[in-house]
């Protein structure tokens, strides 16, 4: 097995990524087969052994720890200030972003936040939609 395994949400992507890669070379692979092949790929006997053992978001989201992601759709590199759990998967974070980021979509002013507070779920993104439906933040541990 190796020794460095992907988040839960890591390990997902990366089954899709290779479901989409294979419809493209013309061989079909359902969902559940890519999952599987995932769970192989990192010494695991089946999927549902490999979803109980990969870490999930949530853990890696300590203080200190280095995430990337976006906020309000800006890409972002920061460490993890604050964390606490909010239960149910759900973690309050508060993150230093490395650089500001501009929030405003506007060419007649700008808003650059450096700081960044939000509740993130299991699923690696926030309830919180902007208008066009994107989450506030999307995270991935670095």
């Amino acid at each position: 097995m190796s020794t460095s395994l992907p988040t839960l949400n890591a390990a997902k992507a990366e089954a899709k990524a290779l479901r989409a890669r294979k419809e493209a070379q013309g061989t079909a692979l359902s969902h559940g087969q890519s999952l599987e092949l995932i769970a192989k790929k990192y010494g695991f006997r089946d999927w549902n052994t490999c979803k109980a053992r990969l870490p999930e978001l949530a853990k890696g989201l300590t203080t200190g720890a280095r995430v990337r992601g976006w906020y309000l759709s800006q890409p972002f590199a920061a460490t993890v200030v604050t964390s606490e759990d909010r239960g149910d998967g759900w973690t309050y974070v508060a993150l230093g972003l490395d650089y500001p980021v501009d929030v405003v979509r506007f060419d007649s002013f700008s808003s650059m936040r450096q700081r960044v507070q939000a509740v993130i779920g299991p699923n690696g993104h926030t309830r919180e939609r902007t208008s066009d439906g994107q989450p506030h933040v999307v995270l991935e541990i670095l």
